[in-house]
C-alpha cells in the first residue's frame, strides 16, 4: 500500500490544539477524509476519522449521544451508566470509522501526513495561497449575497413607482403661484379662472349667472 496524495486544510486559529484536517489517497484509487492533525505534548499527531457514540433511550428507543442527559425524542431522563469505558478508565465517546490495524501502517500514515502538514504551513505564508483540500460542506453551502455598497457588487436598481401610487396633484403652492402670473384671458382658457380665492369679491370669468327660482 502506498499513500499517493495528501491534502491539508489548515485551521484559522493556530492557538487551538486542532491544527488542520487532512485527506489521503491510497494507491491513486481510494480516498479517506477527515483525518485530524492535533497538537500534542510531543508534537503534532494524526487522529483517524471518527463518529460520536450513541445509546438507545430505554423508553422510545431513539439514539442519543452518550453525553446527553435527556432523550431528544421523548425527553426521558437518561442514565449515566450507559457510557462505555476505555482500558484506562476514561469514558469512550468516539469510535474510529477507518483506522490502521498495525503499528507499521499507522507510522507510515503519520509520517506522510505530518510531512505534508509542515509543507502546507510554509506554502500558507506565500501570497495567493489556496488550499487543495476538498471540503464537501463548502461545496454544498449556498453562495453568500454581496453586501450593498461593496466593491464589485451590482449597483442598486431603482424600482418604478407602484401602480397604486397617485400622481402629484395639479394644485398646490406652485400651481397657485403659476396661476397668479397668468392673465385673465389665459386663466379663462385654461379653466383656472373658475376658482376664486378667499376674500375675492369679483365673480369668476367663466362662471355662469346664478339661477333665480321662478314664482309659481
Amino acid at each position: 500500500m502506498e499513500i499517493t496524495e495528501v491534502r491539508i486544510k489548515l485551521t484559522e486559529d493556530n492557538s487551538e490544539r486542532l491544527q488542520g484536517f487532512c485527506s489521503i489517497t491510497i494507491d491513486h484509487c481510494f480516498v479517506v477524509r477527515d483525518l485530524k492533525i492535533i497538537e500534542g505534548a510531543n508534537g503534532p499527531f494524526v487522529a483517524m476519522p471518527s463518529r460520536k457514540l450513541t445509546a438507545h433511550c430505554p423508553r422510545c428507543g431513539c439514539k442519543n449521544h452518550l453525553r446527553a442527559a435527556y432523550c431528544n425524542q421523548c425527553g426521558h431522563r437518561l442514565r449515566d451508566e450507559r457510557t462505555a469505558k476505555e482500558d484506562d478508565g476514561r469514558t469512550r465517546l468516539y469510535a474510529d470509522i477507518a483506522h490502521p490495524i498495525n503499528a507499521a501502517c499507522r507510522e507510515m500514515i503519520q509520517e506522510k501526513v505530518i510531512q505534508a502538514f509542515r509543507e502546507e504551513l510554509e506554502q500558507a505564508k506565500l501570497p495567493g495561497y489556496v488550499s487543495r483540500y476538498d471540503d464537501p460542506d463548502e461545496e454544498c453551502a449556498p453562495p453568500q449575497p454581496a453586501r450593498r455598497g461593496a466593491e464589485g457588487s451590482e449597483p442598486r436598481r431603482t424600482e418604478p413607482p407602484a401602480p397604486h401610487v397617485k400622481p402629484r396633484s395639479a394644485g398646490g403652492p406652485r400651481s397657485a403661484a403659476r396661476a397668479a402670473d397668468e392673465s385673465p384671458a389665459e386663466a379663462a382658457a385654461t379653466g383656472r379662472g373658475t376658482h376664486v380665492a378667499a376674500g375675492d369679491a369679483s365673480p369668476p370669468l367663466s362662471a355662469a349667472p346664478p339661477l333665480v327660482p321662478k314664482d309659481r
